[in-house]
């Protein structure tokens, strides 16, 4: 395996054995401006009559934060329920993003390195996000980014982050018919829970400090590389 950052970039660079590469989107491609906790605090009082505790979005899964509202409402949760709110945050987040298109940007780095990425013919790209698949439709479609994805692993999928490494394998191999080792398995993002996601499974992380960690918390919780911006990673 790759030991630093010029090696890693090398090693994505050039053919041999494909790797699966599955990204992260807030905080790592994207910034919303907090559209998308604006649109959960819309929800939470359309739904539950009130906006709810605190919420850490860090790498948690849409449905781990439904299942935290249920607990502080007081509410059993079903298919039923589940369903109306999410239907009302994807409601709320495109509307919020659309009434606001200056807002938030796409981070440094991104749009040149997926688009070279996406011409090497052993890097798959994919998505392992606490979004759920509409959520992350929704903003990545905003940010012009939406093409280069066409399959992943979601916060709709389970409410465990954890869980969703194994689900992105499967899928890769339901989508390219090639079975990716974990070995050959790089998740990119910005906390530690995107960290300890990668290790369940045997992947690599690569962390960006471009979220709320700095890198010094992102190495200490056991990235295996971290960088500053994605702009980092040189495969020209």
């Amino acid at each position: 395996m790759p030991s630093s950052i010029a090696e890693l970039s090398e090693a994505l660079h050039r053919g041999g054995e494909p790797w699966l590469l599955l990204f992260d989107i807030d905080g790592t491609l994207v910034d919303t401006g907090g559209k998308g906790m604006a649109a959960l605090r819309k929800t939470a009082i359309e739904v539950f009559g009130g906006a709810g505790p605190p919420l850490d979005l860090a790498g948690s899964t849409d449905l781990g934060i439904l299942e935290n509202l249920y607990i502080h409402f007081g509410i059993e949760a079903s298919d039923e329920q589940t369903h109306a709110f999410f239907e009302a945050y994807h409601r709320h987040l495109a509307d919020s993003l659309e009434s606001n298109p200056g807002e938030g940007m796409v981070l440094d780095g991104a749009v040149e390195l997926l688009e070279t990425l996406v011409t090497r013919e052993h890097a798959q790209l994919a998505l392992l996000t606490g979004n759920t698949s509409l959520g992350a439709e929704i903003k990545l479609r905003h940010y012009g980014l939406g093409h280069h994805f066409s399959f992943g692993a979601f916060g709709s999928d389970r409410a465990n982050r954890n869980d969703l490494g194994v689900i992105a394998l499967e899928r890769a191999l339901a989508v390219t018919g090639r079975e990716y080792h974990p070995d050959r398995t790089l998740i990119i993002g910005d906390t530690p829970k995107d960290i300890a996601c990668a290790h369940a499974i045997g992947a690599r992380c690569l962390a960006v400090a471009t979220g709320q960690f700095s890198a010094a918390q992102l190495m200490e919780a056991g990235a295996d590389w971290v960088i500053g911006s994605l702009r980092e990673i040189q495969l020209d």
